[in-house]
């Protein structure tokens, strides 16, 4: 591997770690809590998400006419970010398992006219319809700590990307600084559940949120994960004192 690497901390001694919570049928979570879901996104980031998804569109490759998948897309926000940032992006597909959020997705899509280059469908990284050797890249924003087969995606992810394909993967991570991690650690622990409860009237998802941040393998344990599924120079770029990672990775010929 190579790269940009951060080790991760442990949980301070003062806090038990979250149980790692299931992922089977997740869809339908974030199908209750769709017409929330932006609103709650912008707020409880502050607006820092634009620049993320910003940063991450800047990393595709330097090439024409980019044929691109977006895993877990949501309600559109990161393809709308690919598209406006980038301009040699010629077709992409988002994929997303919930309807309810697809629905909103196809609406802004409408709105900004990238409806002719976006195409929107149901679907999961776990079994991707596309052939072999389709995509130049593969996009995924704040949805792979979703998945409920990591691996069995990464190898979907990876047979479908082209010779060279890339990877983003845009993710919540915890900060290396013990402050800045603690402090964090707090928000996503009373703030934003309490927040995020409020205003959507799930409680359970945004308990699962912070549960999810906390249990998902970031850092170095994630990019050991890329390499073992077959992706080579990866790089993990922290941002925001870490509490975001973008990682790069492209597909191996071997």
């Amino acid at each position: 591997m190579s790269g940009k690497f951060y080790h991760t901390s442990p949980t301070p001694a003062n806090h038990e770690p979250p149980r790692t919570p299931s992922r089977d049928q997740i869809w339908l979570m974030f199908d209750r809590i769709a017409g929330k879901y932006d609103l709650l996104n912008h707020l409880l980031s502050f607006g820092i998400d634009f620049y993320w998804r910003r940063k991450l569109a800047r990393s595709l490759p330097a090439a024409e006419n980019l044929v691109l998948l977006d895993l877990a897309t949501g309600t559109g926000d990161q393809l709308i970010s690919l598209l406006t940032h980038n301009k040699h992006i010629k077709q992409a597909v988002g994929a997303d398992p919930s309807i309810q959020m697809l629905a909103i997705a196809e609406k802004k899509i409408r709105k900004r006219g990238f409806n002719d280059r976006i195409k929107l469908e149901t679907g999961g990284a776990d079994h991707i319809k596309y052939p072999d050797h389709t995509f130049d890249a593969i996009t995924i924003s704040f949805g792979i700590r979703n998945f409920a087969e990591l691996e069995i995606s990464l190898h979907e992810i990876r047979r479908v990307l082209k010779p060279d394909g890339r990877l983003l993967i845009l993710e919540f991570s915890l900060p290396r600084n013990k402050k800045i991690r603690t402090l964090h650690l707090f928000y996503l622990r009373k703030i934003l559940p309490r927040i995020g409860t409020c205003i959507s009237g799930n409680s359970f998802a945004y308990h699962y949120l912070n549960e999810t941040i906390e249990t998902f393998p970031a850092g170095d344990s994630f990019c050991s994960i890329l390499n073992k599924t077959g992706f080579n120079k990866i790089r993990a770029n922290p941002l925001t004192w870490g509490i975001v990672t973008i990682y790069q990775a492209e597909k191996s010929n071997g």
